[in-house]
């Protein structure tokens, strides 16, 4: 196959990008929320439900592209959904209601969860064990570039040309990297190994995978560590624009840091692939978060809110859960090697939901103060630890998350 000769950075490059198109759609139009709610005459409340309406949608369709791309091929999934992508930018630029804003956003969800997904079910096509590993490791590293860009893009865009602007650039976005996945992206599923889609089969598929005790620990973890950033993510115009007193342009001052700390957590974990377990480096990984949460609530605690100390434990805590995130990827996705495909839609399904839950009802709970959002972010982190442990436990003494 075409692909088993490519260089393995060019290939996580492209799958970087292509997994960053859902967290795009996101971090581009946080620092216009204002603008919009002003033009669209809508309530803050209104404007944050854009963003419930993209996750939850996002969230649906997470568990019929794996199943689909497993049935008729990962290329031409991913081209399908890259174009109906940038049809529903389009209409998010042109629409002239909070009401069309909510059904565009929806649309986009339901698109843009295709490109994480089946750039996982393509490394798992690829690669096994420490290669599989280092692979998701620079995919992760690359890939968190992309939220650090985004809202500096995104706070451009608005300055100079508002929110609008911000959709027409995902419109672009999304049509180069069509064209480029036209021309250089092969397919990695050979016919052979297609499933089916009969109703009785996927059923058996699901029951299969949402039965399985290490799958859901494993997902449970992942979902929960991200969800300890993400929940900053989302606060995000509170937290800079209210707390810290930033303009719409200086959501750099979040996200940098932050992907900072993934570039570098992603970067020790393909160090550390083959050279230490993989239960390891998600040990250890959660020892960085766990120093990371103590010291946000330490600062939080007894500090106003200002930089730089409000944002530092953010980029220790992201360094932490980007050193455990590809180990616990593929413990996820290891149960299951005849339905990669559907096994990481189930996976990133149940990622999503939790974003969606985050994003509708804890977040706007949990902003009104750095200190409780310090508090949501150590007790993501409190449930992440204990999932860890019980997928410690589903396997035995002998699991590879034993840190000894």
């Amino acid at each position: 196959m075409t692909l088993h000769a490519a260089p393995q950075r060019g290939l996580a490059l492209l799958l970087a990008a292509l997994s960053a198109i859902g967290p795009f759609a996101i971090d581009t139009y946080l620092p216009s929320f204002p603008d919009i709610a002003a033009r669209l005459q809508a309530t803050p409340l209104e404007v944050q439900q854009t963003l419930s309406a993209y996750l939850f949608a996002f969230a649906a369709m997470t568990l019929w592209h794996g199943a689909i791309a497993d049935r008729f091929g990962r290329r031409r999934v991913i081209l399908i959904a890259l174009g109906l992508f940038a049809l529903a930018s389009l209409g998010c630029a042109f629409a002239t209601s909070i009401g069309q804003l909510w059904f565009w956003r929806g649309l986009q969800g339901v698109t843009a969860g295709a490109g994480i997904i089946i750039s996982r079910a393509i490394v798992r096509d690829l690669y096994d064990g420490a290669p599989a590993q280092r692979l998701m490791a620079n995919i992760s590293m690359m890939f968190a570039l992309a939220p650090a860009l985004a809202p500096l893009i995104g706070g451009w865009l608005q300055a100079t040309w508002g929110w609008r602007s911000v959709f027409g650039f995902l419109v672009v976005a999304s049509g180069l990297l069509l064209l480029l996945c036209a021309y250089q992206l092969q397919e990695t599923l050979p016919p052979e190994k297609r499933q089916s889609l009969r109703p009785a089969y996927l059923l058996g598929a699901y029951r299969k995978i949402f039965s399985s005790p290490p799958f859901l620990f494993a997902c449970a973890a992942l979902s929960l560590n991200f969800n300890g950033f993400f929940l900053y993510v989302l606060s995000a115009p509170v937290f800079l624009m209210r707390h810290l007193n930033l303009p719409e342009t200086a959501f750099l001052w979040l996200f940098g840091p932050g992907m900072l700390g993934l570039i570098c957590g992603s970067w020790l974990a393909g160090r550390l692939a083959g050279r230490v377990s993989a239960g390891k480096a998600v040990y250890y990984g959660h020892l960085v978060m766990g120093a990371a949460a103590l010291l946000n609530l330490l600062l939080s605690g007894i500090l106003p809110p200002g930089l730089p100390w409000s944002i530092l434990p953010i980029a220790l805590y992201t360094c932490g859960m980007a050193l455990a995130m590809p180990s616990l990827t593929l413990f996820a996705l290891d149960p299951f090697p005849q339905q990669r495909g559907l096994a990481a839609s189930c996976q990133t399904f149940f990622q999503a939901a939790a974003n969606g839950l985050t994003a509708a009802v804890i977040a706007p709970l949990l902003w009104d103060s750095t200190f409780s959002l310090a508090l949501g972010m150590a007790g993501f982190l409190l449930l992440g630890s204990l999932a860890a442990l019980a997928y410690r436990r589903t396997l035995g003494r002998n699991s590879a998350l034993l840190p000894g």
